[in-house]
This record gives structure tokens, C-alpha cells and sequence, in this order.
């Protein structure tokens, strides 16, 4: 007997197709359309071809930013990755003190970037901030406004205290899940700290970390909104990361046709790279499993 198969389900899912294409795919075929003509203003369009993808990928100042975004997402992961895990193996595991850790990690990830950003402007000033001020009683010289490093320490140390909670409580939801018998039998076993770690609780929180990298990777690298706020970019160019340097060249340039060809490349840049952690992630949980 041939079964029937019922396509009615489809009309449920329509509205939510329509959304994303009206969302989402007609903005992406605008920006393609952007990126393959020049315009002299009055709504005037002239077909460029690729042009402005070749003329982009000529550009040392594309490659600039992309090297500053690399260098910046990479730092991000280093250190929130494993400081996130840290604090979710020492967090406590039941109780009130569980209850009152998971609502403090949580609060850092409340607040919106714009005032995540102006919070640090003001802490790293020296003439008002509390950071600021302090190094400079201690005689460090510290100014992000004017020096390379202080600049990329401020961007960094807020991010990092933005957002290492939410690899800790990915890690820590990831912790939650192991049974006891587990560790149980690692007690019967005499394993170390270590062997508990690397053998029982890693391989445990193998997906949520790969979740939390994914996260943290695209996050990191489409940042525009607390570097902006707290440096715009600078100095110089040292904090022009590719999404402040999108907006400039979009908004501050108005070169519309070089603007969207540099979007579609961003975008594909963040498609490769997070395909490529994704593929490498799964591979590794494979080989655990």
C-alpha cells in the first residue's frame, strides 16, 4: 500500500520563509546589487563588474583591518575559552551559592554594548576613571586614547569582562550533565585532578564548548559597537577593525559600491572561518567519542 504523504505541513512554515526571505535574503541581493555598480548620487547607477572586489583585494587597507580582526578574535578565544572553563570548574555545583554565581555571571551579559562600551570609556579616563586614575597615581603610563597597547589592553579587558560568562556558563551546563557515577568511579579509580578533567569532564563539555567558540568567534569578529564607542578606532588605526572600517567607508565615504562589495566579503570571511571551526570541532568530538 502507497503511503500518503501530507505537504499541508509546509503552509505552517510559510510565514516564518517569507519573514526570513523579506529579513534577510533581499537585503544580501541589494548589497550584491550595490556591489557590482558605482553611483554619482540622483539615483544614477553605472555597472562596475568587479571592480570594487578587485580593487578591495589590491587594498592594503582591507588586508590591515582583516589582520587586526584575526589578531583581535584570536586573542579573545585564548583567553576567554579557558578562563570561562576555570570559573565554571569552581563554581559551586548546587545550593544558594549555585543560585547567586549563575545570576552574577548572567549580569554582565544584561547590559547593551553601546553602554558596555561608554562604561569603559569612562573607567580607562584618567582625569575621572577609576582604572585610569589609579594607574596614573601608580606612575603607569596609561591613555587609550593615544597609545597602541593601552588601546588593545582596554578592548580586550572589557570584552573579556563582557563575555567570559558566557563560556563559563555554556561550560558550566556542559559540567552540570555528567552523572555522578562518573565521578564515583574516578574516586574508586584514584584519578588524579587532572585525568578527572582531561578523561571525564572535557569530553562532557566538548559540545557547549563548541557552541561557546562558534559564539564567541563571530561575535568577536563582527565587534563594532564598544570598540567604537571607547576608541573609534583608534589610535590612528590601531582598533579599525573591519566592521569600524565598513562603516567608515560606507557612511563617512559614502562609497556605496566598494562598501557593499567589502560587506560580502566580510560576510564571507566569517562563513569560511566558522565553517572551519565548526568542521574542526566536530572532527575532535568524533575522536573523543
Amino acid at each position: 500500500m502507497e503511503k500518503t504523504v501530507n505537504q499541508k505541513a509546509w503552509f505552517l512554515v510559510l510565514p516564518v520563509l517569507l519573514l526570513v526571505a523579506f529579513s534577510a535574503v533581499i537585503p544580501l541581493m541589494t548589497v550584491v546589487n550595490y556591489s557590482v555598480q558605482d553611483t554619482f548620487g540622483n539615483n544614477q547607477f553605472f555597472w562596475a563588474g568587479l571592480e570594487w572586489f578587485s580593487e578591495l583585494l589590491d587594498s592594503d587597507r582591507m588586508w590591515d583591518a582583516l589582520g587586526r580582526q584575526m589578531a583581535f578574535s584570536a586573542i579573545i578565544l585564548a583567553i576567554e575559552v579557558p578562563l570561562g572553563i576555570f570559573v565554571a570548574l569552581n563554581m559551586p555545583k548546587k545550593g544558594f551559592w549555585a543560585s547567586l554565581c549563575l545570576v552574577l555571571m548572567s549580569l554582565p551579559l544584561l547590559i547593551p554594548w553601546n553602554v558596555v562600551g561608554t562604561i569603559w570609556q569612562i573607567f580607562g579616563r584618567v582625569d575621572i576613571g577609576l582604572l585610569g586614575y589609579t594607574l596614573d597615581k601608580l606612575g603607569i603610563s596609561y591613555n587609550y586614547t593615544q597609545d597602541f597597547f593601552a588601546a588593545w589592553a582596554t578592548l580586550i579587558v572589557m570584552d573579556v569582562w563582557h563575555w567570559t560568562s558566557l563560556v563559563a556558563l555554556l561550560a558550566y551546563a556542559g559540567l552540570q550533565s555528567i552523572p555522578d557515577a562518573y565521578y564515583q568511579a574516578a574516586k574508586i579509580d584514584q584519578a588524579s585532578r587532572w585525568k578527572v578533567f582531561r578523561f571525564i569532564e572535557l569530553p562532557k563539555m566538548m559540545g557547549v564548548l563548541m557552541i561557546a567558540i562558534l559564539l564567541r568567534f563571530m561575535d568577536s569578529f563582527m565587534i563594532y559597537t564598544e570598540p567604537f564607542v571607547v576608541t573609534g578606532g583608534g589610535p590612528g588605526n590601531a582598533t579599525t577593525f573591519l566592521s569600524i572600517d565598513l562603516v567608515k567607508m560606507a557612511l563617512g565615504q559614502f562609497d556605496l559600491g566598494p562598501a557593499a562589495a567589502f560587506s560580502i566579503m566580510y560576510f564571507l570571511v566569517i562563513l569560511l572561518i566558522s565553517w572551519v571551526f565548526y568542521t574542526v570541532m566536530t572532527n575532535l568530538d568524533k575522536r573523543e567519542g
